[in-house]
């Protein structure tokens, strides 16, 4: 009897093993070399919650040193969450490429689009980059496909309040999710046509872009909740 108790003893110890070491691992990345966001620590907490919920598993840091192969490869994906400026060497880009071309997730949330200017590379990763931005407002939000795990619990308009972002080099072949109405609020200088959050598939990985996120409150909104973490399961192809 005491054999059978340590071998099923041992089946549920290797099973809580395993099942640590399957979960989704997905890298925090908040390092800035221009505006910081005071957001960023609210942001923090906020994912990392809903991380948790959804049983993947959350690492914070601003350190720079985990973009290395020895280090990203734990990570299914990286989020790129207020980042702003040039944050990574010639080496750790690299890293960072190899990742996204081995099939791995990235998502940029607000000022992603903030960094890296200089690196065409990553301006295809994000999507677009930031040009300017009227104050902090609300504004009309055409949700534009309602199908993504991003989108599916909004209503084909939502109307938040954050800080609009123009973009410029927007790149062809996005996904567009959401596009701001410019007519609702003062100051967007884009047009009709003003993307808002986007995913595609990209250089062998999948990528997620929202330009919400700016303020602190964004963070408690459910709505913006779900729109976050639907942004991660689609770069976690889940």
């Amino acid at each position: 009897m005491g054999r059978y108790i340590s071998f099923a003893l041992g089946l549920f110890i290797l099973g809580n093993v395993i099942s640590v070491y399957s979960q989704d691992r997905v890298l925090i990345f908040t390092k800035t070399a221009g505006f910081r966001h005071k957001s960023i620590p609210k942001g923090v907490e906020t994912v990392t919650t809903l991380l948790k919920a959804e049983n993947i598993q959350p690492v914070h840091s601003e350190g720079a040193h985990y973009f290395c192969a020895d280090s990203l490869h734990q990570f299914a994906a990286v989020i790129f969450l207020n980042t702003t400026g040039d944050i990574l060497d010639d080496q750790q880009k690299v890293a960072f490429q190899n990742f996204i071309r081995s099939g791995k997730g990235y998502m940029g949330i607000h000022a992603a689009s903030d960094t890296e200017f200089e690196w065409p590379w990553y301006g295809e990763l994000v999507g677009g980059y930031f040009t300017q931005h009227p104050p902090v407002q609300k504004a009309k939000i055409d949700v534009v496909d309602r199908a993504h795990a991003a989108t599916k619990h909004l209503q084909e308009v939502w109307w938040h309040k954050d800080e609009w972002y123009d973009f410029r080099n927007v790149q062809p072949g996005l996904h567009v999710l959401m596009t701001l109405d410019e007519q609702s609020y003062k100051g967007g200088t884009m047009g009709k046509f003003h993307p808002i959050a986007w995913f595609r598939e990209f250089d062998g990985g999948r990528t997620f872009y929202t330009g919400l996120g700016h303020t602190e409150e964004a963070y408690d909104e459910d709505d913006f909740q779900k729109h976050i973490i639907g942004g991660v399961k689609y770069v976690l192809g889940r």
